[in-house]
């Protein structure tokens, strides 16, 4: 089962590159954006945590 919704995974971005590299482009670096900022957002909560603590 994991095999299959893999194989569509790859198929469904294979068609969307081959008929929007563009968009797919876009949407690729928008989600980045996005998880860096989750990142970046996790860190600086950690950092305070730590410095109630002490």
């Amino acid at each position: 089962m994991k095999k299959l919704v893999l194989l569509v995974l790859v198929v469904f971005v294979g068609f969307w590159m081959f008929t929007d590299p563009g968009g797919l482009a876009s949407t690729a670096r928008e989600g980045g954006g996005e998880g860096w900022d989750m990142v970046v957002s996790f860190f600086e909560a950690v950092i305070r945590f730590i410095g109630e603590l002490f």
